[in-house]
């Protein structure tokens, strides 16, 4: 066990927010008002659990200091709500991880854990888009799609894969782990922009380049993300007629490079699924603090963790 970074004598407090991606992983100081210090940000290793263990263990010792106070990941995986442990993720070699007691052991501090797409909707609940909002949808467009919710006022702790809702039958392949087809996963991400760029230019495109040649105009990429922003919308058409959502916020590293140009559509799409009156007040927003939402949230559920043990 490693001791003196939790002293709780330095103020300001701050802990240590760990956003898990499939990708990259993202670690920063993170303040209870949502600021953002010191930060570092690595490539997610994705061979073996014990390599991407070790690359968070490394990530989180390198920010260790003085006013540090507690330490929270934020990972894209179900949990064990009574132990706290990280069950099988789609996208990572993460399978029953206990980052809680590890985290404990390994640095003397308090760790929360929580779903990476609920962190990022507890930080655009409490700090962006959706502050005074008593019923909220967050979607993350990433590598994969994350969903968090906020009922009655509550973060939703449970089971919510809104990433893995049918919206195509029959569609494409859900990658990862995960055996379905169709999913929204599958075709509402950066790999399906991916996917759509192959097919307009061929092998080495990728959504970066589908992106940018839509903000420049081209016909076809506006088409493509068109596409996929009608499919997101048919999703949150659905979610809408679950939950009542006041908002649904639409953040991640794809949703917020794609920003309208899959919004839009998607606001067309979920208006004609939506019942009314639904369907006339329907408000999708981009999430305010963009890329950042998940990194912030690991922090909130850092401080969670310490208020939990005082």
């Amino acid at each position: 066990m490693r001791g003196g970074y939790g002293s709780r004598a330095v103020r300001p407090e701050r802990a240590i927010g760990v956003d898990v991606g499939g990708t990259k992983i993202l670690a920063g100081h993170i303040s209870r008002d949502g600021t953002i210090g010191r930060r570092t940000e690595v490539p997610s290793p994705t061979a073996t659990e014990e390599e991407l263990l070790a690359a968070l263990d490394e990530v989180v010792e390198g920010l260790l200091e003085d006013g540090v106070a507690a330490v929270g990941y934020g990972v894209p995986s179900n949990l064990d709500r009574r132990t706290g442990r990280a069950l099988r993720a789609v996208n990572l070699p993460i399978d029953d991880v206990d980052f809680v007691g590890r985290g404990r052991e390994r640095f003397g501090l308090p760790v929360g854990v929580e779903n990476d797409a609920n962190a990022a909707a507890l930080a655009e609940w409490r700090l962006g888009a959706g502050r005074g909002a008593t019923n909220l949808v967050m979607l993350t467009l990433g590598t994969g799609v994350g969903g968090g919710l906020v009922l009655d006022d509550r973060l939703y702790r449970g089971w919510a894969e809104l990433g893995h809702v049918v919206v195509q039958a029959g569609g494409p392949p859900c990658p990862g782990n995960c055996h379905g087809r169709g999913h929204l996963e599958a075709v509402a991400t950066g790999i399906a922009a991916d996917r759509a760029a192959v097919e307009l230019w061929g092998e080495g495109a990728d959504a970066r380049r589908l992106v940018a040649a839509a903000q420049d105009a081209d016909e076809p990429a506006i088409a493509a993300l068109a596409a996929i922003g009608e499919l997101l919308g048919a999703a949150v058409g659905s979610f809408v007629n679950m939950f009542d959502p006041d908002l649904v916020v639409v953040g991640g590293g794809f949703g917020a490079a794609a920003g309208e140009l899959v919004l839009e559509p998607a606001r067309s799409a979920a208006s004609r699924e939506a019942l009314a009156p639904a369907d006339a007040r329907i408000r999708i927003v981009q999430a305010q603090l963009g890329e950042d939402a998940g990194l912030i949230g690991a922090g909130l559920v850092g401080f969670e963790a310490l208020a939990g043990e005082r």
